[in-house]
């Protein structure tokens, strides 16, 4: 049986509702969390359940691809392995390498307290 933690559990219900063909971003997460997007990133990076909990869904907030597998070098085999995957559910990509905003996914949830 895989241990994981409260927090852990709720990035992963988070990310389990974005869809096939689209993204969310770290702080997008984090604000439904009430947290920091790096504590987001962490959440995923220990991610026992990929790809049923996609955590290559997740981008930065700039729509670049963040990171993956813990590894955030533009030209590592990871993020090129993420991108493929995206591209592979119908997820799209501008001339600037970013993914295109219509691929955006945004939560209709906030953590009421930020509010």
């Amino acid at each position: 049986m895989v241990k994981v933690s409260e927090f852990d559990q709720k990035v992963h219900a988070l990310c389990s509702q974005v869809p096939k063909g689209k993204v969310t971003t770290y702080g997008s997460i984090a604000k439904c969390l009430g947290c920091c997007p790096r504590a987001v990133g962490g959440a995923l990076r220990r991610n026992p359940f990929a790809p049923v909990v996609p955590c290559h869904r997740v981008v930065s907030t700039t729509r670049s691809l963040g990171g993956f597998l813990g590894k955030s070098d533009v030209n590592c085999s990871e993020l090129k392995k993420k991108r493929k995957m995206l591209e592979e559910e119908g997820v799209k990509f501008d001339e600037t390498e970013k993914v295109d905003s219509s691929c955006m996914f945004f939560f209709q949830t906030t953590n009421p307290e930020l509010e």
